[in-house]
Order: structure tokens, then C-alpha cells, then sequence
């Protein structure tokens, strides 16, 4: 049985490094043990926050006043088709660790997902995605204890909700606890279609093009590492929870609205009719240049999506100071509202 400790501070379990004590925290190594945990906690109304790696967390300086049970879970299953595998990871799982396996092994259809910091649970309900890519397009089934019922069960990826990073999962975070994640990932040498035109530049081929899972996979974490989303312990920058807004979706009139405030701005036309704008030239275009900062925290130094606390000494205050301060002064130049990617745990934007 995992053992409870009291008064663990959580933010050197968290990749911006912010967050007070909690006053219980326990480890769980198997999925009985996060089970029996999270339900005895909960039939007891004890608050629980399920921490997994910290990477899109931003926990408050008072800490978490219950419950934290950390994900520590293992193993990676693989069932072989024809043409496809089928790989069931435990939700602790390192998710790069898991990319890269998959690049080794021949597995497409997660290699533009290198180098996005976290665990395996966390990716269904974030919807992880990047450079083209989402779990979303090959996740066939999320394992669950439904916190509502006390059931162990299995959603399929309709049941699951996803949407522009977000999912059921998401949308309420204290119903679903995530045991395992199962990949449906094609037999095949070669990428999926390279749909990020930033990406298709750096590897020097058209949108819609394969090209070698290494290949890939090594443009990709070379971008990433430019922008300083890459965990290095060398580099300051990357003491952040990834991109803290999500790119605005507008609708027509909202996009036509925008046209009057900044003729041509960068668009990703969708297809519902919606347009997809990019926060980061939002932010920039407010003033907001890489490096601004107060206190401890600041943007960092290679993307304006990122906030970071370069050398530890910030707080959550701090940091949450700084992102009301760039969503306010978009919305005043702009009319339009950025929303964080990130887990608030006792805060809110």
C-alpha cells in the first residue's frame, strides 16, 4: 500500500518548479494501489489531486489542502496486427520515452509528439498535440476508474470527448482517473503526412510528405529545443508548463472583428469555418517581447507562449500576475481573450 507523508512541497514535483505543501502525499507504483488511494480518499471527502509529471501544472503557493497522489505506474503492452499495433501504456509512463520507442520499433503516428515533457495519463485528457499531430487521431482507449461510480472501465475514443486541447477528461477532472492509455499506431518506416508547415521547412519537404519516423522525430525536438520546450536542466527556459495559452479559435464574425483591428493577421483557416490565430503573435504583437518579466517569472527567452521561472525564486502569485497582465493587454489591442492551457490546481486565471 502506498504510504502517505505530510507536508511535502510540490513544486520540485512540477516543471515550473511553483507550489506550497500538501498536506497528504503518497506514491502509487501499480494501478490497484492509485485505485485503492484515490477511492478511499474520496469516501472519505478527502480533496486529491492526481499528479502525474508536472508539466501542465501550475499549483497554487498555498499548496494543496488534501490529498496528492502521484502516478508512478508502469508497463507497455503490445499487441501486433497486419498492419497496425495496438500499445497499452500504463498511465505513469514516460510519454517521450514511449515516443521514442516508437520511432525505434517502426511505429507511426506519435513521432511529432517528441519531446513533450509529462506521463502517458496526461496526454488523453489534454488532447496532447503539436506539429501537426494529436493522441486524439490514434487513441482507441482510455482506461478509467470512474470516481463517480467506483467502476474500472474502458472509454473508446468517441466516448472520450476530444476536442482542440481538451476532452471529457478535461471538462471535469475530478470524474476520471486514467490507468492506461491504448495507441492504435501504423507498421510503417515512415511518418504520418507532415501537416505543420514549420515542420515540413525544417525537414525540407511539402506539407503531405513522409519522411523516416527518425527523421521526425529528430525536427522535431530541434524545434522544440529552439524554443526552449525541450526539459533541460541547463537551460532556464525550460522551467515552464509548455505553452501557457491555447491558440484562439474565432468564429467568422469574430475573425472579421480582427481584420479591422489587424488586417492580415497569421490564420489557420479550419474546417468548420472557424479560424485558428496564434496566440504567440498576439502576444508579441501586444508588446509583450520574450524575456518580459516581473519579480521572479518571466516569458521566456525563446517563445512568448512560454512563462517561466527562470532560477526558481518565483511564486505561483507571480506567475499568474504576469499571465493576467499579457490576456488583459491582448484583449485591449486585439478583442480577444487568451485562455492557459495549464492545470490551475487552487488558482485561476
Amino acid at each position: 500500500m502506498a504510504e502517505r507523508v505530510a507536508g511535502v512541497r510540490l513544486g520540485p514535483y512540477t516543471t515550473l518548479g511553483l507550489g506550497g505543501e500538501a498536506r497528504a502525499f503518497a506514491e502509487a507504483g501499480t494501478a490497484d494501489e492509485l485505485v485503492t488511494l484515490v477511492t478511499k480518499a474520496d469516501a472519505a471527502g478527502e480533496p486529491v489531486l492526481v499528479l502525474g509529471g508536472g508539466s501542465n501544472l501550475v499549483i497554487s503557493d498555498d499548496g494543496f489542502d488534501g490529498l496528492v497522489a502521484r502516478v508512478a505506474t508502469r508497463g507497455v503492452e503490445v499487441a501486433a496486427e497486419p498492419d497496425r499495433v495496438l500499445v497499452t501504456a500504463a498511465s505513469g509512463e514516460d510519454w517521450d520515452a514511449l515516443a521514442a520507442r516508437g520511432v525505434a520499433e517502426g511505429w507511426s503516428g506519435i513521432e511529432c509528439l517528441s519531446g513533450v515533457p509529462g506521463l502517458v495519463g496526461s496526454t488523453p485528457i489534454q488532447n496532447v498535440g503539436a506539429y501537426g499531430q494529436e493522441v486524439a487521431q490514434t487513441i482507441t482507449r482510455v482506461r478509467v476508474l470512474d470516481r463517480r461510480t467506483g467502476e474500472v472501465r474502458d472509454m473508446d475514443a468517441a466516448e472520450c470527448g476530444f476536442a482542440y486541447r481538451h476532452s471529457v477528461f478535461k471538462a471535469d477532472l475530478a470524474r476520471h482517473l486514467v490507468l492506461s492509455v491504448t495507441y492504435a499506431l501504423a507498421r510503417s518506416p515512415l511518418s504520418g503526412p507532415i501537416a505543420y508547415q514549420e515542420l515540413a521547412t525544417r525537414l525540407g519537404v511539402a506539407l503531405g510528405d513522409r519522411v523516416p519516423l527518425a527523421d521526425a522525430r529528430a525536427a522535431v525536438l530541434e524545434l522544440r529545443r529552439s524554443k526552449g520546450m525541450v526539459l533541460d536542466a541547463a537551460d532556464p527556459d525550460t522551467h515552464s508548463a509548455g505553452s501557457f495559452f491555447t491558440n484562439p479559435v474565432l468564429t467568422a464574425a469574430q475573425a472579421a472583428e480582427l481584420e479591422l483591428r489587424a488586417a492580415g493577421f497569421p490564420r489557420w483557416p479550419l474546417p468548420d469555418g472557424t479560424v485558428k490565430v496564434p496566440a504567440a503573435w498576439l502576444i508579441e504583437q501586444a508588446g509583450f517581447a520574450k524575456g518580459y518579466g516581473t519579480g521572479g517569472v518571466r516569458i521566456s527567452g525563446k517563445h512568448p507562449l512560454a512563462l517561466t521561472n527562470p532560477d526558481l525564486s518565483g511564486t505561483a502569485g507571480e506567475l499568474l500576475a504576469l499571465a493576467r497582465e499579457i490576456r488583459d493587454g491582448v484583449a485591449e489591442k486585439f478583442g480577444v481573450t487568451l485562455v492557459n492551457e495549464p492545470v490551475m490546481v487552487g488558482l485561476s486565471l
